[in-house]
């Protein structure tokens, strides 16, 4: 089986409202969508999501690193792994597209063995539980907005903040009143305190029963990361500070951090993710997967990843609910009072239908 053609399209996702982080805000998602064929008329589906604040990459960046690693990619056997892994290493960041690469193959591969992806891995479990993330507004607006998702069915709730320290221990308080103290909070700053900052945060937070704080301090500053760990009544999770399995090391071998977030647009793929989370694994290091702004396709390959692998214990994988619309017609992860699953008898990813209308073309590569 040889892949003898490639698809790239773009897509515009309108988020649902205006999703403000520390890092900046959003109002759509413009991303690209993969298709790969092979010459035994198998297709697998990917999707990047490019981020210049996260993955240094852009829509523009990830099609000419495309048009580079087509002329490479066609004609190879999908099921030839690490020769993909090096052909990835022949252009440099763009860690979007090639997860968009990474994901069509194994949707491929899944398909051509009449298996879901995530039980070619081993098939850890059958479901997971998702939290739903509130964007940075007013401490009041954001507790409103829990107390709907909560009535909605979800458990747990993930809140951005590292804007102001004042505003944002505001905003937890709020956030955890509306909540009551039956539903698991979570907190991310992207980076928006200082060191000192943090501790302080933290420290006065502690009442409100934080399961976690992603990504205190700015992403190079594993030191600081440490030290916010070693002060801090909460755990510690790098989420920018670990792209590759190279960063996870990094942060590993510093002991700076108690949890780290995987995520595929960062990592490259479900092969290097299955890296990091291998490697937490021997360190006593639990990993999260989590997600940019993806649609239902990047989802639905970060749902089979999450169940395939044992030491991805928690999930936040829920832009697809933040969007106003999704490219996914038919099939993927379902999403029930924030459990998601994958149907056992499905092969590959599951996907059956994308809206045709909201694809735009960008190239076809043909062997």
């Amino acid at each position: 089986m040889r892949i003898n053609r490639i698809e790239a399209y773009y897509v515009d996702i309108p988020y649902l409202e205006p999703f403000r982080i520390a890092l900046g805000t959003s109002r759509m998602s413009r991303n690209i969508v993969l298709k790969i064929y092979t010459d035994e008329d198998y297709r697998g589906l990917g999707e990047a999501c490019p981020s210049r604040r996260i993955t240094f990459d852009t829509l523009e960046s990830s099609i000419e690193a495309l048009e580079k690693l087509s002329s490479k990619i066609l004609g190879k056997d999908p099921f030839r792994i690490e020769v993909f892994q090096e052909i990835y290493g022949s252009v440099r960041g763009n860690t979007s597209i090639k997860a968009a690469i990474d994901m069509a193959i194994y949707d491929l591969i899944g398909k051509y063995c009449g298996k879901p992806v995530y039980k070619i891995f081993g098939g850890y479990r059958d479901e997971i539980e998702t939290d739903v993330t509130i964007g940075i507004k007013s401490p009041h607006e954001m507790a409103e907005s829990a107390k709907k998702w909560v009535k909605k069915g979800f458990r747990k709730i993930k809140i951005k903040v590292g804007i102001n320290p004042a505003e944002d221990i505001e905003r937890i308080r709020m956030v955890r009143e509306a909540i009551g103290d039956n539903v698991e909070l979570r907190i991310d700053a992207n980076q928006g305190w200082s060191v000192e900052d943090a501790i302080k945060v933290l420290n006065k937070v502690e009442k409100y029963d934080i399961k976690f704080c992603e990504q205190p301090v700015l992403y190079t500053d594993i030191d600081g990361l440490k030290k916010v760990k070693e002060n801090s009544p909460i755990p510690i999770m790098a989420d920018e500070s670990v792209h590759n399995s190279r960063d996870a090391l990094k942060v590993i071998e510093k002991d700076a951090v108690d949890l780290i977030n995987i995520k595929l647009m960062k990592s490259g793929g479900i092969n290097e993710a299955m890296r990091i989370a291998h490697m937490c694994e021997a360190a006593g290091v639990p990993n999260m997967i989590g997600c940019m702004g993806e649609s239902k396709i990047g989802i639905t390959a970060a749902v089979h990843t999450a169940l395939a692998f044992k030491n991805i214990i928690y999930y936040d994988l829920d832009s697809d609910l933040l969007h106003r619309e999704d490219v996914v017609l038919e099939g993927g992860a379902s999403i029930n009072n924030g459990v998601r699953r994958i149907p056992t008898d499905i092969a590959g990813y599951g996907i059956h239908r994308l809206r045709i209308k909201m694809l735009h073309p960008i190239k076809i590569w043909r062997l």
